[in-house]
């Protein structure tokens, strides 16, 4: 099957993603290429990584001298704690700039391994081998690193571009329904802030991604996503300025992700999308997004039955909580919330402030 090629190219760095089916055995070789010198490997894997894709990677890299970490991975274990343990176990086997981390699971790992890797030495090599839909689409391209904190979600952490990443679509066959529809949300929103073409192509094709039932639509899905958000990231690397439009629906987002606790009552990808559909309705509020495009968007989440309903979720009492997590989020100044939202499918308006209370009455109306 082919292989679909991405050059990202930032000041900090230039490097590849590399989207295709049964390619991680060539991981190793991949390596010798890009980081000749490269003599000792820190694979770092996520518990729940089929062992069978363990080993194809493990049996690519057998050449170089592999220290083996497993991690229970939760957005629990986001945290300084995990951080220190993973660059004690480098320190302490002397890993050098010239040697190498790899992440072997999904985004939590990814973050993870991408925030030690920048910190050990001031920085070591690192590589991304992505196994879940969400992190194929969306924390592998941009090199943004970090952990949680008791203020909010990835309030700490860096930028530190990888070598490359690699993405093997048949890592996706042993995902559960859920984590499918988790990657599935930034798809949708990498065509609602920049491709209307894309969101039209999605209406065609998304029950075939969320069913895994066509590679070549999967790998097209992942590799259009991933070429919306690298023209951002290009143009943008720090997120000073436009890279901000990648957070549509995530202050809302993280927000409900940290109310919860980050509980398996819901994940990223759902709470991404009940705030996508809270951004655009409180964007038809006021009078931002007309009612016809509002209408395109809901449909599309009834058709393919994605999270759509915040009262699934939440009640009336959890508002302060959810409002007292958006006034911390990264993006804002001072004591308004600052909202990414759409005026049309496509394209988004400059970011705005909005006063707490007109948060706060939006939710509540929501969960009156």
């Amino acid at each position: 099957m082919k292989k679909f090629k991405i050059i990202i190219k930032t000041k900090s760095k230039k490097y590849p993603i590399i989207i295709g089916k049964n390619i991680l055995n060539k991981t190793g070789i991949l390596i010798n290429k890009k980081i000749p010198n490269c003599r000792k490997i820190a694979l770092i894997v996520d518990n729940k990584v089929p062992k069978k894709i363990i080993l194809q990677v493990k049996n690519s890299i057998k050449s170089f001298d592999i220290f083996f970490i497993k991690l229970k991975t939760n957005e629990k274990i986001k945290n300084f704690n995990v951080v220190n343990k993973l660059i004690n176990n480098l320190l302490k086997n002397n890993f050098n700039r010239n040697d190498c981390l790899i992440s072997l699971g999904g985004g939590v790992l990814g973050d993870i391994s991408g925030l030690t890797a920048s910190l050990v030495k001031r920085g070591i090599k690192f590589i991304n081998i992505p196994t879940t839909l969400l992190s194929q689409v969306d924390s592998s391209v941009g090199g943004k690193t970090g952990v949680n904190s008791r203020y909010g979600k990835n309030l700490i952490g860096s930028f530190y571009q990888p070598e490359m990443v690699i993405s093997d679509i048949s890592t996706l066959n042993s995902l559960p329904k859920r984590e499918i529809v988790c990657g599935y949300a930034e798809i949708l929103k990498h065509s609602l802030i920049l491709d209307k073409k894309f969101f039209f192509w999605l209406q065609k094709n998304g029950k075939e991604i969320l069913n895994l039932s066509k590679n070549i639509i999967i790998q097209k899905a992942i590799y259009k996503s991933c070429k919306i958000k690298a023209r951002i990231v290009e143009k943008d690397e720090e997120e000073k300025d436009l890279r901000m439009i990648l957070n549509f629906g995530h202050t809302f987002g993280h927000a409900f992700e940290a109310t919860t606790n980050f509980s398996k009552k819901i994940n990223h990808g759902e709470s991404v999308l009940l705030g996508m559909l809270c951004a655009i309705e409180f964007a038809f509020k006021k009078n931002i997004l007309k009612n016809k495009e509002l209408n395109l968007i809901k449909k599309h989440y009834q058709v393919l039955n994605l999270p759509n309903r915040l009262k699934k979720y939440f009640a009336k009492k959890d508002v302060k909580k959810i409002v007292t997590f958006m006034k911390s989020d990264k993006k804002n100044r001072g004591s308004n919330i600052k909202l990414i939202l759409i005026r049309s499918i496509g394209k988004t308006i400059k970011s705005k402030n909005y006063r707490v209370s007109v948060i706060r009455n939006y939710l509540n109306s929501k969960l009156f």
